[in-house]
């Protein structure tokens, strides 16, 4: 896989290492066991996979290279480069404006763009709207467009969809800025419509069996489908693909509960109008999210997941989490203000939390430690460390990391 060039002060002495030793070891991504670190009063759990994957990689070089290339330049990014608030600060004190926040309100009017600036388009990709405004205006966006290549796909996917005449629903947080672009491609060649869940799902199934009017339709998916979208007939042949950092077992669920639908509409049980769309899942979301499986298999006392609090897939692997043991969303290592007061982040009621004494008393303590796709290894080391200065009597990394080095 392509090596990116990407600031030193993002990558960590411990984590980096711990990943390059478990990639050397398993180069097939086929053992999901974590990486066990024994400081004796307290032992991580880390999971298999985490941390930035290709796209964000690839999006952070091109956004430095920007910075580098243009010393004399104005330089924008369209909204958030990643959901990671220490990577965009970092971005921000080198000079880079933001052009509209991650809910596409307007920080800076397109009036205050011209030919001469540069504009970086984000990870997530854009739409095809604002291209428009940018092509308008002169401003180049090929050179600096950090797109991941398997947001892409999914256009491509969409495209080949909407030509084989099917109505793409689009499984995804309408409100993201990648489900914003995804749509604004799909719904070029083909009907599109988003759902957030198997609950919209299955509301989505009422109408496709008639068993719910189809006077409700627009009122129920509003603002997420297609301009004329007509579910008397765009509703004959469907194909899902998805916002690409959401929980890939929702996605299959969502696909195969749609397929059975459909077959039951048709009344075949092989219908051909339920597209396979299976190809369209992101592979670095897919591992992440089997590493976090990997990892829930240890008895553990609690979890601490590190991302930003706007980070879709990061959210994902709190739910998971969750569903097993006492999961703590933080974004960084000052979030743990000491040994008996932690501050997080509820991602279901979208607000902070301060929990006291969250570190059990036990005589040795058992922590679960994953990231987020957008999430430095850096900050996950920072982490460790913070932690670690909460219990007596620990080892030394050292000798840690020479243990590490012979078990693989």
């Amino acid at each position: 896989m392509k090596k990116f060039n990407i600031p030193n002060h993002y990558r960590s002495s411990v984590i980096s290492e711990i990943k390059e030793i478990r990639q050397k070891n398993d180069p097939r991504k086929q053992d999901f066991k974590p990486t066990v670190l024994d400081y004796g009063s307290v032992r991580f759990h880390i999971a298999r996979h985490f941390g930035f994957c290709f796209g964000v990689e690839n999006a952070i070089e091109i956004s430095y290279k920007a910075i580098e290339e243009n010393p004399n330049k104005r330089i924008f990014l369209l909204s958030q480069m990643i959901h990671n608030p220490d990577v965009n600060n970092d971005l921000q004190n080198k000079g880079i404006h933001f052009i509209m926040d991650t809910s596409g309100n307007q920080l800076i009017a397109w009036d205050e763009i011209n030919s001469d600036d540069i504009v970086v388009i984000p990870a997530f990709g854009t739409t095809l709207e604002i291209l428009d405004i940018l092509n308008e205006k002169g401003v180049s966006t090929k050179q600096y467009n950090t797109t991941c290549p398997f947001v892409t796909r999914v256009w491509k996917r969409a495209d080949q969809l909407g030509k084989q005449n099917y109505t793409i629903i689009i499984h995804g947080k309408y409100n993201h800025e990648e489900t914003k672009a995804t749509y604004s491609y799909s719904k070029k060649n083909a009907p599109s419509l988003i759902i957030k869940d198997m609950d919209e799902a299955i509301i989505l199934s009422e109408f496709i069996l008639k068993k719910r009017p189809l006077t409700e339709f627009n009122e129920v998916f509003k603002n997420k489908k297609s301009p004329n979208f007509d579910p008397e007939k765009d509703l004959e042949a469907i194909g899902v693909i998805n916002q690409t950092t959401m929980l890939a077992k929702e996605t299959m669920a969502i696909s195969n509960f749609l397929k059975e639908i459909m077959a039951q509409k048709d009344n075949k049980e092989d219908t051909k109008n339920m597209a396979n769309t299976r190809d369209t899942l992101c592979y670095a979301t897919n591992e992440n999210q089997d590493a976090t499986y990997g990892l829930l298999k240890t008895n553990a006392d609690l979890a601490i997941v590190v991302g930003g609090y706007n980070s879709s897939n990061t959210s994902h692997l709190v739910e998971l989490c969750e569903e097993k043991l006492t999961t703590y969303f933080i974004c960084n290592s000052k979030e743990i203000k000491n040994k008996n007061h932690i501050q997080h982040f509820n991602y279901k009621k979208k607000q902070m939390m301060y929990t006291k004494n969250f570190l059990p008393k036990k005589e040795v303590v058992d922590i679960l430690l994953t990231s987020g796709a957008s999430c430095p290894d850096a900050i996950i080391e920072e982490v460790l460390f913070t932690l670690l200065d909460c219990f007596p009597n620990t080892k030394n990394t050292k000798d840690m990391m020479k243990m590490i080095r012979a078990e693989f």
